[in-house]
Order: C-alpha cells, then structure tokens, then sequence
C-alpha cells in the first residue's frame, strides 16, 4: 500500500482503521455491503470464492476490492471463521446527513474462531473454545477455557507439559492464547490457532483484578481458585482477549469452575486420538463414540454429551 496521501479520504480513513487491526480481515461497511481492499480481498476472494473486483487506484494501479452483502455476511464469515481467519467489523457510526467528508467509521467487534457467540457461525454439535495457558517459571501450569455463546468458564492447573498436552487434545482449542515470551512444546509450534499476546497480560495481579472486576467481587475464594496463581494468570489473559475483541460488557460470565484433573479418568493424547472418542483417525467421525451414541435432538445436548465422553468422571457419587 503506498502513502496515505495518494488516495481518496475515504481510502485514507480505511487505511488507517487497517493499520490498527494489520492481523485480521477488516470488512469495512459501505451502504448494503461490506468491503474488502487490497491483500484482504484477494485473500478472501480465494478463500470463500467472491468476485474480486477493483476500485479506484493506488499508486497507478487498481486497489483489489470484494465485497458480501451486509444481509448475508453470517454465511461468509462461517466460511471464513472455519478456515481460521478472524474478522474486525467496521460500522458506519457516523450520521451521512451531517459527516463532512468519509461518514465515521470504527471497528465495534473482532470475530474470531475462538470467540463465537452466534448460532449461525457456531458448529451446531461441538463447542467452540477459546483457551488461554500460562507456562509461569514458579506456578503450576495453569490453564482457562470459554464457551462464549454459553459463558462456561472454567479453570484447571497441570504439573507437566505432557498433561497439559492431554488436556488440549480433550479441549480441542478454536483458539489458544499463549504470552509471546512462552516456551511451547515442538508439538505445539506453528499450530494456526495459536495467538501470541503481550506477557503482561498473564500478569498474576493485573489478571487476577481484571478477574473480580468482571464478577464483582472482592476475592476468588468462593470459586475454589484463590491460590491457583497459574489458572488466575491464564483466565485473566483469556478475560483481556474476549474484552479486546468483543467491546461491550460480558453480563453472562458471571464465575469461574475449577475442574481437578484426578476427578476424571486420565488419557495421554495419544491415547484419546487413537480410541477415537469424537475425532476419527480417518476422517469419518461417524464411526467414532461419539457418533454412535449420539441421538440428541438439540445443540445443548448434543455439546453436553461430547463434554461426558471426553471426561470420564471417576466419583461413584456423581455418577449415580
């Protein structure tokens, strides 16, 4: 892209509102359509097959332009969302009678894998979780997950590398927020979901006061988690991630759970994909537990029955 001043005030406004989200497609709201310019054109374009067209130029050359109907962009961003990608949505906010010059525009909600909430971009079987872990010099290992649609936030700590390994093969993570200072496992690296985010996010204090800020209360010991100083540090991190990308107040995550690995019967990841309990090795989930036993007639149901089988409790007492 060439200098600011080249272009047209209306390019310029969405250069900049770009240059603020560099990461993310940004579909930019024109009258009944949203648009996409230049590299996040011609990648949506062959991501989700849409007409790649030009407007304008810049810097003697068309500016790549495509675009999806405000109308339909739930099924283009499923395409997108499912593909990986996250998605800032930028709103006209401005009032076009009275703007002089570009009406004004911002970004009101980054979509992204982890961070779904509605029904048409959620997949109608499985949950979509958004995972924060915390790999702390001192602290146990301590790991969050969020089922935003449902606000189930829960919390666990692990004492090797190897059970938090066997812990996200259970998750299965839309998305895995870790600090850019983080050390991860080789068979981690270079996984598309994972997001790197600045260290101080994982702070324990900052993290643990974000935390009673969002429940309104004075302590986490009524969430069995006040010394759990990696598990704080890792949902605070998570809480920042879902506020930066949502941008409104989160009224339905109102606690945390602690899960206690022990409770549930133990399986390394190998041992999970090889038994086949939702994933099937060749592809056809079908023939997994899972879908064998799976004659639920609703969402809630059918995402309850993959939590059960992908954590076996062991307590007799809950089991009865």
């Amino acid at each position: 892209m060439t200098e600011k001043a080249e272009h047209t005030p209306m390019m310029q406004q969405f250069l900049r509102i770009k240059s603020e989200h560099p990461d993310v497609m940004l579909f930019y709201r024109m009258g009944d359509f949203y648009e996409l310019f230049f590299e996040d054109a011609r990648r949506a374009s062959r991501l989700i097959d849409i007409t790649l067209t030009s407007r304008g130029k810049s810097g003697g050359e068309p500016i790549p332009m495509a675009g999806v109907p405000v109308h339909a962009a739930d099924t283009y961003l499923a395409k997108l969302v499912a593909k990986g990608e996250s998605v800032a949505i930028c709103e006209q906010i401005g009032d076009p009678a009275t703007s002089k010059g570009p009406v004004e525009r911002k970004v009101v909600r980054i979509i992204t894998p982890g961070t779904l909430t509605e029904e048409a971009l959620l997949d109608e079987r499985s949950e979509s979780l958004l995972v924060a872990v915390h790999l702390g010099a001192k602290e146990r290992i301590g790991l969050a997950w969020l089922d935003l649609s449902s606000g189930r936030f829960s919390v666990m700590e692990a004492h090797t590398r190897e059970a938090l390994l066997a812990e996200l093969e259970r998750l299965r993570p839309a998305e895995l927020l870790v600090s850019e200072e983080a050390s991860l496992d080789p068979r981690l690296q270079n996984q598309p979901y994972i997001r790197r985010r600045p260290p101080w996010h994982f702070e324990s204090t900052s993290a643990r006061d974000r935390l009673l800020a969002q429940f309104g209360t004075r302590d986490l010991a009524g969430f069995g988690c006040e010394k759990m100083a990696g598990a704080i540090s890792a949902a605070g991190a998570l809480l920042q991630y879902v506020q930066d990308t949502q941008r409104t107040t989160l009224p339905h995550i109102r606690g945390l759970r602690v899960e206690q690995r022990d409770d549930a019967l133990l399986m390394d990841a190998a041992t999970r994909r090889n038994l086949e309990l939702q994933f099937s090795l060749s592809g056809n989930d079908e023939y997994t537990l899972t879908g064998v036993m799976d004659s639920t007639v609703s969402s809630m149901g059918a995402r309850l029955l993959r939590r059960w089988i992908n954590r076996p409790l062991r307590d007799q007492s809950v089991l009865a």
